[in-house]
Parts: structure tokens; sequence; C-alpha cells
């Protein structure tokens, strides 16, 4: 056994975990870490804004599927990175956050930046430590990992102590790990598998509702065969998007509020929902005493606790979504029977509903800038392969909706938090894997602000991000429920005397274009997808576009506003 310091040690056990790269900011407590962590071999990556720091993380781990590792310091440097764990939590991603904190002797003495972040972040984490000695640091990290990654993944973080990091210890890494209270359940049961298969042999009018699990546990193979199998279409959630090709004859496109009236329409009239890694969200299901009122539920998800959590299923399958689906394509066997003209009928009634209400926009003669259009020409442009990162508003939504994603991991938004800021840094985090990728990152002009300073780390990290903001000087999505629902009263929702993002842009060292008329957008996306470094794309949008279709608040998924003409 060699001795090491505990920063030391901690740098030790990341290796042995496969890290290779750490976002951050540094500080006091976490001084002794960075002193080992500059000549260690790991990269750090120096963001400008601990919170940011957590999005980065997020992205790279969304982006990878292996964790995404932060470290920052004790006080502020802590809870800055509480709205990105929460986001990572809800949405189901390994990231783990280290921080540091005063001595030991210093706890609970109201210390220079001392915070209680272990009871601070208790409930956005899925679990969280305080390292009380060097000789636990070891065993207590090889736990994070395996709490972070295993199950339904989640956000874990681990408070560093300054005197525990630079005192002294043997140091020895678990082989494995070990915890009576946590035995998460991945294989699935025999007698469920075959109830499961059997359901969907029977039924005449199925749908796939498939979630962020696919993609989490690799399904989307094992999804592309079953629905390919049983002739059966497939809708995802926001954080589905990817998991199932988007440009496939099975699919309809995302459900819920701001979902294709096709993928919502069928769901209201299937006679079975498989649902497949997906906790049926509000923002999903609308009214729930009106959600899917004639299928019998089939619900699929590692996560025990997910289950009759907001809908009382009748066949629950609590298993690893890939291994799950493996089993059910093994019982079914290589020729299903099924009922193929009812399918193809029932695909006809999707294709009629698509026919009436298709998604679409106001393609007039216009004096500005639709921001669908400009989603459009970015998916010519890159050819539907670009890797996509949002923000959270209507740009969002637009993103989710004419931007098909045909491969899993290239879809990456926050989902259940909803974060504004989260786009940008998440980008160059995918970018720390694929330097390489075209990366885009769809934002609005208000959320953009949030974290805009991390062009700085684009920069000097040399990322070539892509950036392309829906100015509408305004939160469009606030204006939009104002407009719809609140007479048109903005509150605090009209952004006067925004930044110029050319010359903000160029201010860090970037590039900026900016478009104000349609035929500008096609020239402006050429240019800024050529540059070789970080670009931001300034698009002049209308404000007055609003994102349809739309299930207002409290409504059934049937109940969708299309245009102003319906409005109830």
């Amino acid at each position: 056994m060699t001795m090491m310091s505990g920063a030391e040690i901690l740098i030790e056990c990341w290796k042995k975990e496969g890290v290779k790269v750490i976002f951050g900011y540094p500080g006091a407590t976490t001084i002794d870490i960075h002193h080992h962590l500059a000549v260690s071999g790991l990269r750090f990556v120096l963001c400008r804004h601990e919170q940011a720091a957590v999005h980065a993380a997020d992205g790279y781990a969304r982006s990878t599927g292996r964790p995404g590792v932060v470290l920052v310091t004790s006080g502020p440097g802590a809870t800055n990175t509480i709205t990105g764990l929460a986001g990572a939590h809800m949405d189901s991603v390994p990231v783990l956050v280290f921080s540091g904190q005063v001595s030991r002797l210093l706890i609970g003495n109201d210390a220079f930046q001392e915070v209680d972040i272990v009871g601070v972040s208790r409930p956005v984490t899925k679990h969280n430590y305080l390292v009380l000695s060097t000789e636990d640091l070891a065993q207590t990290v090889k736990e994070a990992f395996y709490v972070a990654t295993s199950g339904r993944p989640g956000a874990v973080l681990v408070d560093l102590p300054k005197d525990v990091m630079s005192g002294q210890a043997e140091f020895h890494y678990p082989r494995k790990v070990e915890l009576r209270a946590y035995q998460p359940h991945l294989a699935p049961h025999p007698k469920q598998v075959q109830k499961v298969a059997d359901l969907l042999s029977k039924a005449k009018r199925p749908i796939i509702y498939g979630g962020g699990g696919i993609i989490s546990s690799g399904a989307s193979e094992e999804l592309l065969r079953l629905a390919e199998t049983l002739e059966i279409p497939v809708t995802t959630t926001l954080m589905g998007l990817g998991g199932f090709p988007g440009s496939h004859p099975l699919a309809l496109g995302m459900l819920g509020m701001h979902g294709l009236y096709r993928a919502n329409m069928a769901v209201q009239s299937a006679d079975l929902i498989l649902a497949v890694g997906a906790r049926f969200d509000d923002r999903v299901t609308g009214a729930l005493s009106h959600f899917a009122p004639e299928a019998v539920m089939i619900h699929i998800d590692v996560d025990t606790t997910s289950i009759h959590k907001v809908v009382d299923v009748d066949v629950p399958l609590v298993a690893d979504a890939r291994q799950a689906l493996v089993a059910v394509l093994e019982s079914l066997g290589p020729a299903p029977s099924f009922d193929r003209e009812g399918r193809a009928q029932w695909r006809e009634q999707i294709r009629a509903w698509d026919t009436d209400c298709p998604l679409a926009y106001d393609r007039g003669p216009m004096e500005g800038i639709k921001p669908q259009a400009v989603i459009e020409a970015l998916y010519r442009q890159t050819g539907g392969k670009a890797i996509i990162v949002t923000e959270v508003g209507q740009h969002q939504m637009w993103a989710a909706q004419y931007y098909l994603c045909d491969s899993p991991r290239q879809f990456i938004t926050s989902g259940g938090l909803g974060v504004m800021g989260f786009g940008l840094p998440a980008a160059l985090g995918v970018l720390i894997d694929k330097p390489d990728a075209t990366v885009v990152d769809i934002a609005g002009d208000g959320s953009i602000l949030m974290n805009v300073q991390e062009l700085a780390t684009a920069v000097q990290e040399n990322l070539p991000v892509k950036v392309a903001i829906l100015n509408n000087g305004c939160l469009g999505m606030v204006r939009q429920w104002q407009e719809l629902f609140y007479q048109g009263r903005y509150a605090a929702t009209i952004l006067g005397g925004g930044p110029d993002f050319v010359k903000l842009a160029e201010s860090f060292g970037a590039k900026g274009f900016r478009a104000t008329r349609l035929q500008e957008v096609e020239g402006v996306i050429a240019q800024g997808l050529a540059e070789p470094g970080p670009v931001l794309m300034d698009f002049a949008v209308l404000p007055t576009e609003l994102v349809y279709p739309m299930v207002p608040g409290g409504k059934a998924l049937d109940e969708m506003i299309l245009d102003k003409a319906n409005l109830p």
C-alpha cells in the first residue's frame, strides 16, 4: 500500500473510474486537489461559473453515456451547482459534483465560505456524502460513482473537507460496491414479459411511448426492432427524441403540450400504450383524468418508485429498458402473430390526422424571419446530422418539432427542470468528447444571456460551438401564455436594450453573424458552420410567432390549440 494525500487519492479514484475530464472552478478549499490535478494527465476545463460547469458535465454525460464530473470550492462555489444538480437529477443524468469544504474542526462554526452543502443538496440529488476521514475517501468515491450510474442514473454530491484532502492515508480502491439498502432491479420478470408480449400481439391500436430511459439504457436498436416487428407507431417525449429515428415511417414525433397533432390524437385513441423509460410527466399527459382513456397501460421502468406514481398501469415491468425489450422480443419470437390489416388501418387513421393537421406554419410573404424557417434551414445545411443542444423556451419546442433526430444522444436539452442557460455550457461538454462534431446550440435571446460567459471557455478550449439565437426581443414562452391566456398583458417579458450579439461574440474572441431578413438566413448559417471556432448567429425573428400545437394547462391531449382561431 502507498501513502497518499487525500487529493492524490481522489485523483487516482477518478482515474480508476475512467474519468478523462473534470469541469469546474477553483478555490481555497480545493487548492490541494488542483495542485496535483495539474500534473495528473487529466483534463480540467475551467468554466466561468459553477452552474455552467455542472451543465457542461451534464452535456458531456448525455453525449457519452459516461458520468460527468465537477470540482468546485466551498460556499458559493458549491451552492452555485444546485441548479445544475437539480436539472441532471430530474433528467436522470449521471453527474458527480465534488465540492470543497472547510476543515472538519470549522464545520458548524460559520467559517468563511462554509455551507452545509450536503443538507442544501439533499432534495436535488440521488445521494450525497460528507467525507469525514481520508481513510474513507476511496470507498466513498467508489460508492458515489456506483450510485450515480446504476439503476436510474442521477446526480450525486461528495463534500470534501480541506484537511481530509491534505491528510494522508493508504490508497486502496475497492473492486466493487455492495449497498444493502440499494439494489437496482435490472432483469425483467419472465411472467410480466409474457404478459407484455401477449398484449402487444392482441392490441388493435397500439402505441409505443418512449422516454429518456430508452437512450440512457442503450435500448434504441431494440425499440426499433420491436416497432418494426409489430408495426407499432412510436411517439417520444422531449427527453426521448432520437431514441427512435425521427424520419422513420413509424415515427409520430413528440407528444404532449407542444406535441404533434398526430401523436396526441394517436395516444388519445390507442387501445394499448407501451411506455418505456418514461415517467408520465405532466407536460406529456395533459389532464390526467382524460389521458389515453381507452388504453391498456404497460409501463417499463428501472425505477420502482416511478411505477403507479402518476398513472395507474395494468402491467408494470420493473427492469432496465434494454433488457426488458430484449426479453419481450425473445418472447414474441421471430414471426409473431398479430392483426396486420388492423394495424395498417390504424396507421392509415394516423396519416389522416396528419393530413388534416400537419405540423406547419404560415409561409406566406413576410417582412421578418419565422423562427421555424431557421430550424428548417439548419436541418438542411447540416443534413440532419448535427448534435442539437437547446436552451429552454419557444426555441426549444421549435427545435424539437422541426429538427428530426435519427440517432440517440443527438438531441440534448433540459427537460424536467427546464433550465434557461443550459444549452451553451452543455454544448461545450458535448464538444469536449466530440471536438469534430457539428454541435449547434439553439437558443433564445433571453436564455443565452444566462450563461453567455461560457463563450470565454469555448474560446480558451478552442471548442467550435455554433449558437443559433432566435432573437425575438422577449421571453417568448411566457409572452405566449400572456398573449393567449392573460389578455396580452406582457408583464416582465419584453427584453429592451439587449446586447449586440455580434459585438458580444467578437468581444470574447468568437465570430458573430446576423440575419434580419429571410433571404439572409441560409448565408448566415453557411458562414457560421464554415468557421472553425465558436460562432454566434443572431436571427432577428418575429416576436408574434407562437408555438403550435399547444395543449392548455388542465386540458386533455386532444384539446389542442392549433392557431388563434381555435382558442378555448
